[in-house]
């Protein structure tokens, strides 16, 4: 990895929330000022699936919609490192000659203030500040994003979509909270019922908003369409696994399975609930259908 001299944005950047966005601009900026490139340094897989793998958290973004995303700002490219045993072994200033100063050539480097880095988190902003290495290099250690009374964080943003907050959670990212995937097969009872669903299968730890009823888009083949969205165990059907599944309003002709999709989460519409029977369900679903129409009819996705 060689990428000549740079400016460089260090984190994980999981969600590209309005922190990390004002950290990467300023890097941005930064970076043309000085007529480098503007590299944005991350981490795969997440440090603690390594550190302390019973608390590896849910992913807000798949590393290859994380770049997207990262890109969509200006951002030259984004460098993931592997996150291993060795890497999480080595020392902040085997970190700071090995990748800052060998593969990056970093002119200048720009973090949140509670970065850390090297073997057990000994290095900080301050020791990169007063670093020998870097001494000829600029650190920036930006003050942490304050919204509505909460520093934002990746952690924060968790908390709202899985208690299934996804309009505040779109506030801190500013856009819905995505979720991607593989269109698998269900039971087609959706498809018999007249509302057809793509039903997901998961290969990364997803967070995945609480069980209830939501109105969003779902996209697929490069295109997006408004959606009704469920999540949970079907309980009017006695189900025992959690599923998620999307409808695309208005769309019985679609074919996904197999297919690469995600879903945009934009609003919780109701809790998940057992009803008496089909007729009282098709009632509900054409107004949870109605419902979504209105208000995907105002917005847009924002996915790339």
């Amino acid at each position: 990895m060689s990428t000549g001299k740079s400016v460089v944005a260090i984190g994980i950047f999981d969600g590209v929330h309005i922190g990390h966005q004002r950290i990467l601009e300023q890097a941005r900026l930064r970076a043309k000022e000085l007529g480098v490139e503007a590299i944005a340094l991350t981490f795969d897989p997440h440090p603690t699936a390594i550190l302390a793998p019973e608390h590896r958290p849910n992913q807000l973004t798949t590393l290859n919609y994380r770049a997207r995303l990262i890109k969509s700002i200006g951002i030259d490219a984004m460098v993931a490192l592997t996150f291993d045993q060795r890497f999480a072994n080595l020392s902040p200033a085997e970190f700071e000659q090995d990748i800052l100063i060998n593969q990056l050539d970093v002119q200048a480097i720009y973090v949140g203030d509670n970065f850390t880095y090297g073997h057990k988190a000994l290095g900080t902003v301050e020791s990169l500040k007063e670093s020998k290495l870097l001494s000829n290099r600029e650190v920036h250690g930006e003050p942490l994003t304050v919204f509505g009374g909460e520093t934002v964080s990746s952690t924060l943003i968790r908390k709202y979509v899985h208690r299934g907050n996804v309009e505040h959670a779109w506030k801190l990212l500013t856009r819905p909270h995505v979720v991607e995937g593989t269109v698998v097969h269900g039971d087609a009872r959706g498809r018999e019922l007249g509302y057809p669903t793509a039903n997901f299968g998961f290969t990364y730890p997803a967070a995945i908003p609480a069980d209830g009823v939501y109105a969003g888009w779902l996209h697929a083949d490069g295109e997006s369409w408004p959606a009704a969205i469920s999540i949970g165990t079907n309980p009017t059907f006695n189900g025992a696994d959690r599923r998620v599944e999307a409808h695309a309003l208005g769309r019985t002709d679609l074919e996904l399975y197999g297919k690469s999709a995600a879903i945009s989460f934009g609003w919780r519409l109701r809790e998940t609930l057992k009803f008496d029977g089909i007729s009282e369900l098709l009632i509900q679903m054409k107004l949870d259908c109605d419902r979504a129409s209105e208000l995907t009819a105002s917005s847009s996705s924002k996915y790339l």
